[in-house]
């Protein structure tokens, strides 16, 4: 396994994050838990839940899974470096939701016991809040981390301003502020090389990517289709349209004499600002298989034909769409 430093920080943690979205609803308690174990064998230390998954308001069924994981003992929580969220609703009064100071404070002590941890080493905003002021939110970060309880602030979602917006309010309080965005980026999602790419880079933060296999449709959805596996009408529909991408990505793949998943996310390990792509397995095969984009390398005339295919949004912000 590869490791790197979590942005500006001294923090090491695995080039592969494990997802665990789909502990719970998807995959059983017993087997996310071999999926975990298999995880630390291979040198996964990095695991990424949030509050919410599960799916059930106010239960964070999968939180729960990671907690009683931890809870075997064996040296597990010690060995992980854990990130979970903040901000979906987990009830049904006004105050259980979003980044006021109260759902701050109440939404961490239900994760730690629900993780039975006494820290959450990053805590992470999973979108941005605009009824709350960042003196409140950074306030209420400051207090956690001042009572142990969290250890690095990280956010999810956010658009640059957004991670300039709050890294400038925690310089005014010489305060560490954000050491990570969590976005949506894969190949034919590259929105955030406009502007996040570039803020993220001068802030220093770390850059984890959800859904680098672009919802599955870069995991060979072709082939898959072909050897009879079922698609929702909605991924059908997005696999129609993309259709002539699609067949030349797989082709190119082919070429490469590599799986399209194990392209896709060695492209986004190439990016010197990417930290880690999430893999969130459903079974043991898809998180042994991940692990063989660790040693996929990619040329420049392979980035380029990558480019030509998926061509992302003509570089950064504003040259990228002015002079």
């Amino acid at each position: 396994m590869e490791y790197t430093q979590l942005g500006r920080t001294g923090l090491k943690v695995s080039r592969l994050c494990l997802g665990t979205m789909n502990f719970g609803p998807l995959t059983s308690e017993a087997d996310s838990f071999a999926i975990m174990d298999k995880a630390l064998e291979l040198g996964l230390n990095f695991f990424d839940t949030a509050n919410v998954y599960g799916w059930k308001t106010g239960e964070g069924i999968t939180e729960q899974i990671v907690g009683c994981w931890f809870a075997q003992g064996g040296g597990r929580r010690e060995k992980v470096v854990i990130a979970t969220k903040v901000f979906g609703r987990m009830g049904e009064w006004p105050n259980q939701g979003q980044l006021s100071a109260l759902h701050i404070r109440q939404a961490c002590e239900e994760s730690l016991r629900r993780l039975q941890t006494d820290h959450i080493d990053l805590y992470q905003m999973h979108h941005v809040d605009r009824n709350s002021p960042w003196e409140e939110i950074w306030q209420a970060m400051q207090t956690l981390i001042q009572q142990g309880k969290v250890l690095y602030v990280g956010s999810s979602n956010f658009a640059a301003w957004n991670i300039v917006q709050a890294n400038e309010a925690a310089k005014a309080r010489h305060f560490m502020g954000l050491v990570s965005e969590q976005s949506l980026y894969n190949l034919k999602d590259r929105m955030i090389e406009l502007e996040v790419v570039p803020a993220c880079r001068s802030y220093g933060l770390g850059i984890i990517c959800w859904s680098p296999l672009g919802g599955g449709l870069l995991g060979g959805v072709l082939q898959k289709i072909k050897e009879g596996r079922r698609a929702s009408k909605e991924k059908q529909k997005e696999i129609e349209e993309k259709r002539e991408k699609l067949e030349a990505w797989e082709t190119y793949c082919k070429e490469l004499g590599e799986k399209p998943a194990d392209v896709a996310l060695a492209w986004l390990l190439h990016n010197p600002a990417v930290t880690a792509p999430i893999i969130g397995p459903r079974t043991m095969e898809q998180l042994t298989g991940s692990l063989r984009a660790l040693k996929v390398k990619l040329n420049k005339a392979a980035l380029t034909k990558l480019d030509e295919i998926w061509p992302g949004p003509g570089g950064e912000a504003p040259e990228a769409y002015a002079w």
